[in-house]
């Protein structure tokens, strides 16, 4: 058995220099973000995938974030426990405004890197200065190899959905590519795992497209459109739950005979990653509630996938 995960860990940032003036803008754009709330930050997140091991008795063999800052808090997190230095890093440096990207670790034991890159996207705006062209967070696209399966990772924190989704031009577009390039690996018999925050819910429109091909045959999976329907969510905005994480594979783990078949899919928030406020129960302890500092894991709880032999 093997797990694959995602989290979106909540703006992990490198502790903030000290500021000239109270007012001078920051890095991280947090307050007070120093280092005594970094190690806890770091703690917090590595106690999530021990909590992980100690109820299935592995780690994660792929992990797929977002919210992370520089490769350095990387570095930070992989030699703590759960991890002990025995994972590997695949990231590279968006152009995000917020200087936020998705990352990939893997276990350095189980899987071996073949090749990866940064799939850059640039928007026009209103001056068509190519100096000021909008960007957004890369997807990171990853081929790996666990034992003799090649696997085609794609890892995405797509445009949120702020100001009246102004973004959802550049969602559509960006999952447009994405599905461009992963029907070329389906038609290549290759297996597939798309995974990230969508900023989307499983049965918003632009999710449910990208699991077909051309001529409206399906070729990619969504399990967590069955947890989604009954009520299951990985964050919430105000009273409504979301389920904007989630992981797609193509139906090539949906054979039997396969060594990595698909078998479960989940969204880890036990008791100790949620919120202690009785008014909040049931959600993910978060760092900050704006910008107030509360100390805890992420503003978005884990998913996963539970891969094996049938």
């Amino acid at each position: 058995m093997e797990l694959f995960s995602f989290y979106n860990v909540e703006n992990l940032f490198l502790p903030d220099p000290e500021p000239r003036h109270k007012l001078d803008p920051t890095i991280s754009g947090l307050r007070n973000w120093n280092e005594r709330k970094y190690k806890n930050k770091l703690y917090k997140i590595a106690h999530v995938f021990q909590l992980i091991k100690d109820e299935n008795g592995t780690l994660p063999f792929i992990i797929g974030l977002s919210e992370v800052s520089g490769k350095q808090v990387l570095e930070d997190l992989i030699q703590m426990q759960p991890f002990n230095s025995e994972y590997g890093i695949v990231h590279y440096n968006s152009r995000d405004e917020r200087k936020v990207d998705v990352a990939m670790l893997y276990d350095k034991n189980k899987v071996e890197i073949i090749d990866s890159e940064a799939i850059i996207f640039f928007f026009e705006n209103e001056t068509q200065n190519i100096e000021n062209y909008d960007t957004t967070r890369d997807v990171l696209y990853s081929v790996l190899k666990y034992k003799e399966e090649i696997i085609n990772v794609f890892i995405a924190h797509l445009p949120s959905k702020r100001e009246k989704d102004i973004n959802r031009p550049k969602r559509i577009f960006i999952l447009n590519e994405i599905q461009r390039r992963i029907l070329d690996l389906i038609n290549a018999d290759e297996n597939v795992i798309l995974c990230g925050d969508f900023n989307e819910n499983p049965d918003d429109e632009n999710l449910v497209k990208i699991l077909y091909d051309n001529s409206y045959e399906k070729v990619l999976e969504n399990p967590f459109q069955q947890l989604f329907s009954t009520g299951n969510y990985s964050t919430f905005h105000y009273k409504s739950g979301l389920l904007f994480d989630q992981i797609i594979l193509s139906e090539s783990f949906f054979k039997e005979d396969r060594m990595l078949s698909f078998q479960n899919a989940g969204i880890f928030k036990p008791v100790k990653i949620s919120c202690r406020d009785k008014n909040f129960e049931g959600r993910p302890f978060r760092t900050y509630a704006g910008t107030r500092y509360l100390g805890g894991y992420s503003d978005h709880f884990p998913v996963y996938v539970t891969l094996g032999k049938v």
